[in-house]
This record gives C-alpha cells, structure tokens and sequence, in this order.
C-alpha cells in the first residue's frame, strides 16, 4: 500500500518573505550608497556613518529572522523598528537642514519600508498600520512640518504596507481553506478504497449469515439479527456520511499545517450534526434516512431532539414489541429541522394519551413533546389503531436553549 502523508504544508506568503530579505539587503546597499554620493553635504558624517554601520550588521545578522514567520518574532519587529525610527530622527542631527528642507532622503531611505512590510506580512494589515503610523510620525518631525513630498511619501507607505497585511491576511485563509480540502479530499479516497474492500468481504458475510438465520430460525435467526445490525452499523461507519472528519489548521513557518485531531467533547464547540446524534438508533429493526449533507443544530438543541427520538423508539419497543420496525426521517428544511419516527406497531387506541397523563404518566408530554416545546418547536403524535404511530419533531434552526435532564419515558403513556 502507498505510503499516506498525514502532514501536509503549504505556503502562499513564504516567497513574500524570500522577497523581504532581498528588498532588505538591497535597500540597505541603496541607502549607503546615497550617502556616499552627498557625503559631503552632511553636518556631521561621522555620526551617518555610525549609523550606517550599525544598519548594515543589524541587516545582515537578522536575514535569518526575516525567513519565516516563526523566526520573525514580536520582539525583533519592534527593535527592526526602532533602528528605522532612529536613523529617521537621527538626520536633522547628521545631515544639511538645506537638503532636508528641499526633501532630501532620510538616513535609511526606503530601507525603512522594509521594517513596516514585516509588520504587514507578520501581523496583517492592523500591525501594518500601527507600524506605518509610527513612521510617518517620525517623518514628521525628521521634517519639521507636512511638506508635499513628506505627506506623499508617508501616504504611500502606509497604503502599501495595509494593502500587503491584507492580501496576506487572505493569504493564509485560503491556506487553511485548501489545506483542509486536500486533507478531505486523501481521507475520501481513502475511506472508498476501505468501503469497496469491506463491501467485497464483510458485509457480504454479514448479510449472507442475516438472511441463512432468517431461514434456519431459532438461535441462527438470533444471530442473524445481530449480523444485521453490525452490517448496518458497518456500513454508516464506512459512509463517512455520520461520522465527522476532524481537521485542525494552523500557520507555521512553513505554511498551513493540517493534522488529523481529536474533536473534542464540549458541548458548545460549534454547530453539531444531528445525522451523528440519531446514528446511534439505526439497526435491524430500525431504518435511518437522512440527508446527505450535515443537519446543524446548535448542540444543546441537538442533543434535546436526539433524546426525544430515543424516547420514541422507547415507547415503540414497549408497546409494539420488539419485532417491531421503525423508520426515522430527517428532513433539513430553510428555517427548520424535521424529524419523523414511524413504527408498524398495533397503534395507540383513541384517547389513550389523555387518559395517561390524567393517571399522571407523562412519558409522551414530558419526553417528547416538553422537549420540543422547551427548544421552540412541536411534537406531533398521529396514530391510527392497526396501523402504527407517527411522531413528527419540529425545531427551529435557531433554537439552542437547554432544560433540565429528564428521564426517558417509561412507556408510551
């Protein structure tokens, strides 16, 4: 059998940090280099060049924490700012104020947009324009007032900086989104190659030994039956329609990383499924259909409706019997769900429920239809004599209320 990668990685924004040491490296040769052209024009060069110095250690001992996003902590974001910062405010002190006037470069020029792009790529647009803001206000006072070219210059950087946060922002969720669709995609495969090897063994066993005890009876049909019931169970298990694939998405420094996890059981994680809930209740006897795409309830609610499904089924098991079939619906409507419990039982005579809950035997009104009541919705009881009982559930989509546990219902009435 190939080998199947459990891990994953992708990148969308490691080449932006590839292009932010270049942009780092180059820009630093550019600033140096300006300065060697109008060395002459400073007041004090002495001091460009102890600043220069120090910009191009600082440049080229940091290219490894520029590589990835990991390596790229907040701590050095700050001090990469702070040497753009000071070498901004540093130029009225080393340069002609004629040159500074008429718009001369600041000491690190453009290399101080580098500082503000690994804000942008880091953080996002929000930390990209804190970055920006912070540089434009030391513009301004390197400036001594808003100048054209200064407000220009300043306006430029912090649209661009906020422009890449965002894009990167959108970057990484579209990571998330095809790694977790890779991640779907290898595990459907997989769970049909499975499906197709059980369907070519197991479950023909299985249901050839359900219907060989059907016809030998006695203690065969017993077994029988419970073959049956694996089969079925085996069958949603290997569906992967009930049973959800938990996936987890991080960023890294090499990009998206999807792992396979374990959902964890909290109540209020999110949407839950009802197909999975109802799952449980699907054997021999008892016939589940349901949608093809997940039911969603809020947790809580889900829960409720599972439990007044068990009720039912409860009360089909001890007044039809257990040889009695069920069959259970699930129907996703816009506005809400709809669950419909059917039995082929002898039926419930007429006013039998009036008479039970008189005698104060309040298994249907507490267990089913107080659970619904409570969640918003209804329950429907409609039983002909001879002809089985109907209950049709119905909870708003919105509903998420939770009431205090109950016990199942003892019987039908």
């Amino acid at each position: 059998m190939a080998k199947r990668e459990r891990v994953m990685r992708m990148s969308v924004e490691q080449p932006l940090w590839r292009a932010l040491t270049a942009y780092r490296v180059l820009t630093m040769v550019y600033a140096i280099g300006l300065f060697g052209t109008a060395y002459e024009h400073f007041t004090r060069p002495w001091l460009a060049v102890g600043y220069y110095a120090v910009l191009a250690v600082w440049t080229l001992a940091t290219l490894p924490r520029v590589a990835n996003a990991a390596a790229c902590t907040k701590r050095f974001l700050a001090l990469d700012l702070t040497v753009a910062l000071t070498g901004v405010l540093l130029t009225p002190l080393a340069d002609d104020p004629d040159r500074i006037a008429s718009g001369g470069p600041t000491l690190p020029s453009i290399w101080t947009a580098g500082a503000v792009l690994a804000f942008a790529v880091k953080g996002g647009w929000r930390w990209a324009a804190v970055a920006s803001t912070l540089v434009a206000a030391a513009n301004l006072v390197e400036r001594g007032s808003p100048a054209r070219d200064t407000v220009h210059n300043v306006l430029l950087v912090w649209v661009a900086a906020i422009a890449i946060g965002y894009v990167v922002e959108v970057a990484r969720a579209s990571e998330r989104t095809l790694a977790r669709a890779l991640e779907i995609e290898a595990a459907t495969r997989e769970r049909e190659r499975l499906a197709r090897d059980i369907h070519d063994s197991v479950l023909q066993v299985l249901a050839m030994v359900q219907r060989r005890g059907a016809v030998l009876g006695g203690e065969a049909a017993e077994l029988g039956r419970m073959a049956g019931e694996q089969e079925i169970a085996l069958r949603t298990l290997v569906s992967g329609g009930l049973v959800p694939v938990s996936r987890a998405s991080e960023d890294a420094a090499q990009g998206a990383v999807v792992r396979a996890v374990d959902e964890p059981e909290t109540p209020d994680t999110g949407p839950a499924d009802l197909r999975t809930l109802l799952a449980r209740y699907a054997g021999a006897r008892t016939v589940l259909a349901e949608p093809g795409a997940p039911v969603r309830l809020a947790p809580a609610a889900a829960r409720e409706v599972a439990a007044a499904v068990g009720a039912a089924l409860d009360n089909v098991r001890a007044h039809a019997g257990e040889q009695a079939r069920a069959w259970i619906l699930i129907e996703d409507e816009p506005d809400e769900v709809i669950v419909t419990v059917r039995d082929d039982g002898p039926g419930i005579p007429e006013g039998r429920l009036a008479e039970a809950e008189g005698e104060g035997r309040l298994g249907v009104a507490l267990s089913i239809r107080g659970r619904l009541r409570d969640l918003g919705g209804s329950a429907e009881l409609i039983s002909v004599p001879g002809q089985g009982t109907e209950v049709e559930l119905k909870v708003p989509k919105d509903a998420t209320g939770v009431t205090p546990a109950r016990g199942k219902a003892a019987g039908r009435d």
